[in-house]
């Protein structure tokens, strides 16, 4: 892979990670109500899972769901469907939530790796990203580069909306404003579901 090619990749990696959706929202929604070192571990199992996924997509399993199509539909309506799940939660959480405080609780670090594998935009950008950039001539070399070229920009990018969320929690003390940022967040959720449903 040439160096400019590698450096179209990077940018490709760092437009997908960084634009809206659900990881980001949710790791938004997550700095507001937790902070940011109590939404560490969701931001960790992002990178994680996502690289395992890029890795799986790049290796052979995007090949196999392309051959078996209701494999692919049965993830895209169980990510769907946990996605509105999620979005349900957000909206509903009313307090910011303390360490040690009961009930509501940031993502683990293997429900945000988890949840990659049910996640329709990840899998876009894996399969997306593993068919622009990967050769034919030099498959497992291309496909580590790819892997690389994620696991530099990922978790700056969603670092940075946990620390946008992590900043309004002052503004979002008011319950009033809180109610009305996490509903607005998990209608954003709910909405995120559509496009990639078509």
């Amino acid at each position: 892979m040439s160096l400019d090619v590698f450096l179209a990749l990077l940018l490709f990696a760092f437009v997908s990670s960084i634009t809206p959706g659900p990881n980001n929202l949710m790791l938004l929604a997550s700095g507001v109500n937790f902070g940011f070192v109590r939404t560490i571990p969701h931001m960790l199992g992002i990178g994680v899972g996502f690289l395992i996924l890029l890795l799986a997509v790049g290796f052979g399993l995007g090949a196999l769901l392309t051959a078996y199509p209701p494999i692919h539909t049965a993830l895209k309506l169980a990510g769907g469907a946990y996605l509105l799940y999620l979005a349900w939660k957000i909206a509903m959480t009313r307090t910011m939530g303390k360490a040690g405080a009961t009930g509501a609780r940031p993502m683990t670090f293997l429900q945000a790796a988890a949840f990659q594998w049910v996640n329709v935009k990840a899998w876009v950008m894996a399969v997306t990203a593993m068919s622009l950039y990967t050769s034919a001539e030099r498959p497992f070399l291309s496909v580590i580069l790819v892997a690389v070229a994620f696991a530099l920009v990922n978790q700056p990018s969603v670092s940075t909306w946990a620390g946008f969320g992590t900043a309004m929690r002052g503004f979002l003390s008011d319950p009033v404003r809180l109610k009305w940022f996490n509903i607005a967040m998990g209608a954003a959720l709910a909405l995120s579901v559509v496009p990639m449903m078509l």
